[in-house]
């Protein structure tokens, strides 16, 4: 399936020409290693995959035993896979690198070396277990990889016309018309299926959401796995955070309320298992700001933190999961939003999700003032501008499920906080509209924010 990544890696083939090896990081099962041995296949004229979950204990050994003798090292690894490299034509892909570190280490004399590129691919990459004995190489440039985005899914489906007409739209600030209705209907399949490549490619197959839950089903299983196998002291807080997620969005205020987990619990005795998660791109954390003006990492509030699903697809199959399996009339009703539920945990996980694939971070704006009720919000989502122009740098993002909402605590942060404040945006259902200062966006065009 056609990835946006792949540009950025023929971007680096072509710029460092072997003076960096690249990172590719990310949750489990988003095509990392697919996408890897594409690039390979297709702009070099010969690779050598390394899979160090499935690599013998010999070849793993070689990154200990010849990492003074790089000659014989590159030897060995030739023979073994059975495959001649030409310098400078050739790459070398380390492949679930997190499962041997030296390898992770050796980086530095490999791209010193100058014989040929690197690529990594991993999960779990930054967890204490797998990086607590190793130096990490200051040649390795890193690279995140995110489930695939809308534009992505609308690929798999056959539509390369869609999303460039909604771009024209956006940047002209006019509506789609005609074509709304359309773009909703793939917007809710991308909602409902996700951006796991197996899944949407299922999907695209098939077009059964009974098969497409069962693989969404195998992922979470993984996902469960990974947890109990590497969270190590931090198991049992890590999965009673993850259990936790889909009750936590399901409230009305979606911040994590850790008494939730364990009467009079701190974020002290949290706050690893949370940046466990993080870490796994399990989940995607968005932190309150104490002031929504410049620099709210500046501001960033660690201990009020709303917690969302990588992807939305597979938060629906842990949210409605009687008997183990998502029927299909669930998502039947679903996908025509006919199922009686409250959908603003999905709609604002899509939002988080479709936002981080822009590689934004997540930051929301809560102030409960309980002397003061004109002081008292909730800003679901603070956009910063990638370059500071002048003070008017934040947006803030009100995100809406359903088709009657109020608009009380967006009008209340433009008028205490204009000085600071970009475009204000209400994301929502309908097309897009210019009303009363605030610009209304379907929501499908969250990732052009």
């Amino acid at each position: 399936m056609k990835r946006k990544i792949y540009d950025k890696l023929l971007q680096w083939k072509n710029e460092r020409n072997g003076t960096t090896a690249l990172l590719i990081e990310g949750a489990r099962r988003i095509g990392k290693s697919y996408t890897a041995v594409e690039f390979a296949q297709n702009e070099y004229d010969s690779y050598i995959l390394i899979d160090f979950s499935k690599a013998p204990a010999r070849v793993k050994s070689w990154f200990d035993d010849y990492l003074e003798d790089v000659d014989t090292l590159l030897q060995n690894i030739q023979l073994h896979y059975k495959k001649t490299l030409t310098p400078r034509k050739s790459l070398i892909i380390f492949d679930e690198v997190q499962k041997c570190p030296r390898a992770r280490e050796a980086i530095k004399t490999l791209v010193t070396d100058g014989r040929f590129d690197y690529l990594e691919t991993g999960s779990l990459i930054s967890i204490k277990k797998n990086v607590e004995d190793i130096v990490i190489p200051s040649e390795e440039e890193g690279l995140d990889m995110h489930p695939m985005d809308f534009e992505e899914f609308l690929w798999a489906m056959g539509n390369d016309v869609l999303m460039p007409y909604i771009r024209k739209q956006f940047e002209k600030q006019q509506p789609m018309g005609d074509f709304h209705r359309d773009a909703m209907h793939y917007f809710r399949q991308y909602m409902i299926v996700g951006g796991m490549p197996q899944a949407v490619a299922e999907y695209v197959q098939t077009k059964d959401f009974n098969k497409v839950d069962a693989i969404k089903r195998q992922i979470l299983r993984l996902y469960k796995n990974d947890i109990k196998k590497y969270a190590g002291s931090a198991t049992a807080r890590v999965e009673a955070i993850y259990d936790a997620i889909p009750g936590q969005l399901q409230k009305h205020e979606k911040k994590f309320t850790l008494s939730a987990l364990k009467d009079e619990a701190r974020m002290r005795e949290y706050d690893s298992a949370f940046f466990w998660l993080d870490d796994a791109r399990i989940a995607n954390l968005c932190y309150n700001t104490t002031a929504p003006n410049i620099g709210l990492q500046l501001n960033e509030d660690r201990a009020s933190l709303k917690c969302y699903f990588c992807d939305t697809g597979l938060l629906i199959s842990m949210a409605f999961n009687a008997r183990g399996i998502v029927s299909q009339e669930i998502y039947q009703k679903l996908m025509f939003d006919k199922l009686e539920i409250n959908e603003g945990m999905l709609v604002e996980n899509i939002v988080a999700q479709m936002l981080k694939a822009t590689d934004k971070r997540l930051f929301f704006y809560n102030n409960y003032d309980k002397g003061d009720a004109e002081n008292r919000m909730e800003i679901d989502f603070l956009i910063q501008k990638e370059t500071v122009t002048s003070r008017h740098n934040i947006s803030p993002v009100e995100v809406k499920s359903s088709t009657n909402y109020t608009l009380t605590s967006i009008k209340k942060c433009i008028e205490k906080y204009r000085n600071h404040l970009s475009t204000p945006y209400v994301l929502h259902s309908k097309d897009l509209e210019i009303k009363d200062g605030l610009v209304f966006l379907p929501l499908y065009m969250t990732p052009l924010l």
